[in-house]
């Protein structure tokens, strides 16, 4: 079995709430994804996403998928898409760099290995642990009142695990964290998620100011060292995402005791294999995840149920489930949320099927 065509399809996907917010003013109504096709000699086609946050978030940004792809996808025609650590070897090689990029074709190859398996990728990706994949939902940046009533309205929902987006005045951002843990019950777990917004001075004043508060403190600042710092400051649960982009900063980060979670996101990693990788040795060394991904919809939320329904419970924090989060449907068979929590299909592979009519023409064609 060969690669014979590597196709991109663009899509929208606007927003339920209308925008989403976060530190530094920045925000989006309207995500631009990218649903990537690798087809086989024999017919057969995996499907898999890459949905940037913006440019300003991480280094990646939507129009340089397509572009990657282009770049990228020469080099793999004719690869067996099966063989997944040579495929991602090759992939390396022939792009230094711009692992997003990697991540659609990584995940397509998965969703082939399924479909050849007659297999879940949950469990080619080492067993189903559990029944279910408990989810967070992201509060959008608002004053304190409004972001306490999204996360009431969202805890009827069945939510249980609310991550803030703070990262702006301080001042603010202890009264959202103060005011939304009023609302919640002991057993529910509140993030305050700055994104790298707060310099390390501010992030000093809230992690003091909260230090009574039951709260979990994510990424306060832009560098690993800022955070670093404030870690050592406080005595809050602490996870690191921006920073841990690979195995090395995982391994230093363990080192410095810098995190007690840290957020794994598939695109960031440079799709499920490289993800697998870093999961697995965060289980081993009794890390705690977040499993996720920047964004998507129904093919990048049916990549984070496969990876963390794979995943061992104790060391599952959270993942999420952005099809919830946009008003267009890209694939049929993807999770559904069901009170707070989702499942992986049985079916092989993803066990997704693109909706034609919704992802329309292809906009990148490689052979």
């Amino acid at each position: 079995m060969k690669i014979a065509r590597i196709f991109a399809h663009r899509v929208e996907l606007p927003l339920v709430e209308g925008s989403y917010k976060w530190s530094g003013g920045k925000s989006v109504s309207v995500f631009d994804s990218t649903i990537v096709g690798v087809e086989t000699d024999c017919g057969l086609v995996g499907y898999g996403e890459v949905c940037p946050l913006g440019p300003f978030y991480l280094p990646a940004y939507a129009e340089g998928v397509r572009a990657g792809l282009r770049e990228l996808g020469p080099h793999l025609i004719g690869f067996d898409p099966r063989e997944l650590a040579k495929l991602n070897h090759r992939m390396d090689a022939a792009l230094k760099g711009h692992p997003y990029v990697k991540s659609g074709i990584d995940i397509a190859c998965w969703d082939i290995l399924g479909k050849v398996t007659g297999l879940p990728v949950c469990v080619l990706m080492g067993g189903r642990f559990g029944e279910s994949v408990r989810l967070y939902r992201a509060i959008s940046q608002q004053p304190p009142d409004e972001m306490a009533r999204n996360v009431a309205e969202y805890r009827k929902q069945g939510y249980t695990r609310f991550q803030l987006k703070v990262g702006g005045d301080p001042d603010q951002d202890i009264e959202r964290i103060r005011q939304v843990r009023k609302i919640l019950q002991p057993t529910d777990r509140l993030v305050a998620d700055a994104n790298t917004g707060w310099t390390q001075h501010e992030a000093m004043r809230v992690v003091r100011a909260v230090r009574d508060v039951d709260v979990y403190i994510e990424q306060p600042c832009l560098t690993y060292e800022e955070c670093l710092a404030v870690r050592r400051h406080t005595d809050h649960p602490f996870v690191l995402d921006e920073n841990v982009d690979g195995l090395d900063m995982l391994l230093r980060a363990k080192a410095d005791l810098a995190m007690d979670v840290v957020n794994l996101k598939i695109s960031k990693l440079g799709g499920l294999t490289k993800t697998k990788q870093v999961r697995d040795l965060c289980a081993s060394m009794g890390i705690a995840m977040t499993l996720e991904d920047s964004w998507g919809g129904d093919i990048t939320t049916a990549a984070i149920a496969h990876l963390a329904h794979s995943t061992p419970e104790e060391f599952r924090f959270t993942s999420t489930d952005f099809n919830s989060y946009v008003t267009v449907s890209t694939a049929a068979g993807a999770p559904q949320r069901e009170n707070g929590f989702m499942k992986a299909s049985m079916s092989p592979g993803l066990g997704i099927t693109p909706r034609g009519e919704v992802i329309g023409k292809r906009v990148v064609e490689v052979v």
